[in-house]
């Protein structure tokens, strides 16, 4: 069953070698009560640890069930620790910080035994040893019998084939020592128990078998083995494992013991962690503030399609790839760089096709749209000096001219009614005419007024603007041919009586509602969807070309007459009564404006490139670009507290180190029930983990109440209340980050706890 052959042991101290065991042979029976005595230094406690697996011999072997253990690797030995030993130390060697079942479970827990069975196994080793009413007292609440009493429930618990006494009985009185040595003998009945002693009187009262030792030999026994007998029975050795939950209930227990201490280290740690949830909670509530503004006044900014286009995407990767030259060089050279803008570009065939495709919109989703038509409009205004004046030949929709957007669903408000209020008049959308827009303070270009046919006033009153009238000309009556020519025709009094005109007025004065002044503010006219059907109808048959954007058309100007530049135009039909130069799509809300570009983007699948219709969202534009710059200040300012996270984790470091300091004892206790290294790894990982999930959430907790102060400031100085708002998302992600750092934190100490040596560990007091 056990055999030492030829055992040589020696320690080195610089350069003085100590022989502590030479050359020792003994083989031992299933079931005895061996004495080792000896003085002092003779190698006895040394042996001792050899047998238990918690030293190493130099040479020769140790035989367990008739098998050589020279090629043992550490996790056989930790095995055989736990499930053959069981040791009974001098000073007991308990673990102070939990109470006494629990002292006596470890071993059983370490080998995997159920909970059940290892509390019903632990009790039953109490009760034999007379502590059954104690089992929930600490170590430090008993007498030294009674905790030798533990230390002897603990060795028994787990059923080991070996028990190993290092001198029992030596820090007890004479009484306890004799109840101690009456409870070994009845141990020694049906196990192997081998007691190291000095006390020869113990040792020949209780002992079965004497072994003594001198300068660490054996110099006699008086009881060996012979040769003819026989073992029939082996060690049973089972893997051991440490599971993280009793890890963590260790740790828990010594950090329970330190509750200030831990209180502080998670205070500082946590630090970092309030930093940044602090800087989340107002990003958090910023982009909610920022994204509600947006929602409310961008959430009708129309969606644009015109005849020519800018790839975004292209100009952002042209600006991202291009290479990084120094500004202002002294060098006497010029840089070439190639010129992607034609790239850049996009033309937008608009067809019939796709006009027809977008009056198949959900109007659920609309709140308006506008076409802007490719003809001119003219206009001649008459002034309170009887003065005629021509106000602009012009594409519709250019310039100080917007379009008024049509409400595709007459049974809900459109775009108008979401953004303007009607401060005068009022708005029909089937009637040719003019809309009116102020600023939110009512104010509006003196040019706009000029427009109208007013001059030189301060102020003026609504009544006065919406009886001014406008007579729209129409191109074949404005410009005259002459030959293969065409000219404008410059008696603007005639033009304005001609039976064709048509007169407008200002239907309806609007002002942009406050909430959505960011897209509103500002002023001037806008044409009724009307007019702009009144005027192409009656130009579509004009001979004049008009000056199209991406068309190669020359602008045919007023005045003077130049043959040369009307000898470069085109004569042809206008052929824009259909088809738009720019279309203005006004979704109901934000979630409206996405199920309106997925319509939008499901046209130009399977199309070649020039067939796809690109489409500008200037809304998704300044929310993206407002998202961006949110984020990159949350990023700066989360990396400035990163910064007393990565301090908090090098302190957690040196926390933990303290721990393994103060903890070694423990670590040897562990060893010597046969944990592993990884086992011992785990317990200060552990308490690592445990440091990190208190400094998570509370830094969390202490975030969440400086948001109450911080709200109180916020509301104070902009207006805005409940600004600072913890996302639960942000607060779970920090504890998981505050639990990771503080782990990596305690690697290197856990890592130095699990190499140390379990005989120098034990010695530690």
């Amino acid at each position: 069953m056990l055999e030492l052959k030829q055992i040589k042991k020696s320690y080195k101290t610089g350069t003085f070698v100590q022989h502590a065991l030479k050359d020792v042979s003994i083989k031992f029976r299933k079931n005895e009560f061996v004495a080792i005595l000896g003085a002092s230094g003779s190698g006895k406690t040394t042996l001792l640890n050899i047998i238990g697996g918690l030293d190493r011999y130099d040479s020769g072997d140790l035989i367990i069930n008739n098998t050589s253990t020279k090629k043992y690797k550490n996790i056989n030995w930790d095995r055989y620790r736990n499930n053959c030993i069981g040791f009974i130390f001098q000073n007991y060697n308990l673990i102070s910080h939990i109470n006494i079942l629990d002292n006596v479970e470890m071993g059983m827990t370490l080998s995997g035994v159920s909970s059940k069975t290892r509390r019903r196994k632990a009790k039953d080793a109490l009760k034999k040893v007379g502590l059954i009413d104690h089992i929930h007292k600490k170590p430090n609440q008993l007498s030294g019998g009674q905790m030798q009493r533990v230390a002897i429930a603990r060795a028994l618990a787990n059923n080991p084939d070996i028990i190993l006494a290092d001198e029992p009985t030596g820090a007890l009185d004479t009484k306890t020592s004799i109840q101690i040595m009456e409870l070994i003998k009845e141990i020694a009945k049906d196990k192997l128990v081998i007691m190291v002693t000095h006390n020869p009187e113990l040792a020949k009262e209780y002992a079965t078998r004497i072994i003594e030792f001198k300068d660490g030999e054996k110099i006699s026994d008086s009881n060996p083995v012979e040769e003819t007998e026989k073992e029939n029975k082996e060690f049973k050795i089972k893997k051991t494992a440490m599971s993280f939950s009793t890890a963590l209930k260790l740790s828990f227990n010594n950090i329970k013991t330190k509750k200030g201490r831990t209180l502080l280290t998670s205070f500082a740690s946590s630090i970092g962690i309030i930093g940044i949830a602090l800087v989340l909670s107002l990003s958090n509530g910023f982009k909610i503030e920022i994204d509600n503004f947006e929602k409310k006044s961008l959430a009708q900014a129309p969606i644009t399609i015109t005849q020519q286009t800018v790839q975004m995407d292209k100009m952002i990767e042209e600006q991202t790839n291009s290479k990084e030259l120094k500004k202002y060089p002294d060098e006497k050279r010029l840089f070439v760089q190639e010129d992607k803008m034609e790239s850049m570009m996009h033309i937008n065939k608009i067809t019939e096709d796709y006009t027809n495709y977008l009056k198949k919109i959900n109007i659920k989703y609309l709140s308006g749209i506008a076409y802007e038509r490719g003809t001119n409009l003219l206009l001649i205004n008459k002034d309170d000096q009887n003065n005629y004046n021509l106000v602009t030949t012009m594409n519709m929709g250019i310039s100080s001219w917007t379009l008024l957007p049509s409400n595709p669903n007459q049974e809900k408000e459109g775009v108008v009614e979401k953004l303007y209020d009607v401060i005068a008049g009022e708005i029909n959308e089937n009637e040719p005419g003019l809309i009116l827009q102020v600023d939110s303070k009512n104010q509006i270009y003196d040019t706009v007024l000029e427009t109208l046919g007013i001059q030189n006033k301060e102020t003026v009153t609504f009544e006065e603007i919406m009886n001014q009238e406008l007579k729209v000309i129409l191109n074949d009556d404005y410009y005259l041919q002459k030959g293969e020519f065409f000219y404008p025709n410059q008696d603007l009094k005639s033009l304005y009586n001609n039976k064709n005109s048509i007169t407008i007025k200002v239907q309806a004065i609007i002002r942009g509602k406050e909430e959505h002044e960011i897209i509103t503010n500002g002023n001037g006219f806008a044409y009724t969807n009307a007019l702009t059907e009144l005027i192409v109808e009656k130009n579509k048959n004009s001979k004049i070309v008009t000056a199209q954007m991406g068309k190669d058309y020359n602008i045919l100007t007023q005045s003077p007459f130049d043959e040369t530049m009307t000898k470069e135009l085109t004569l042809g039909y206008l052929g824009a009564d259909t088809i738009p130069v720019a279309i203005y799509i006004y979704p109901k809300d934000f979630d409206s404006k996405e199920k309106i570009t997925d319509y939008l983007d499901k046209y130009n699948e399977n199309k070649e490139a020039e067939d796809v219709i690109k489409y500008t969202d200037m809304a998704s534009m300044i929310s993206s670009l407002s998202g961006n710059i949110m984020d990159a200040v949350t990023v700066v300012l989360i990396a400035f507290s990163s910064i007393s996270l990565i301090v908090s984790s090098i302190m957690i470091g040196i926390i933990t180190y303290i721990s393994v300091l103060e903890r070694t004892k423990e670590i040897g206790i562990l060893r010597a029930l046969g944990a592993r290294s990884k086992d011992i790894k785990r317990v200060f990982t552990a308490e690592t983990f445990i440091i990190g999930l208190v400094s998570g959430i509370l830094g969390i907790v202490v975030a969440y109440l400086l948001t109450i102060p911080a709200n109180q400031i916020i509301e104070n100085l902009s207006g805005l209340a409940n600004v600072a708002k913890l996302n639960i998302v942000h607060a779970t992600t920090l504890i998981i980050i505050s639990v990771v750092l503080t782990v990596i934190g305690g690697l290197i100490p856990s890592r130095v706890a699990s190499k140390k040596d379990p005989v120098e560990a034990l010695r530690t007091e």
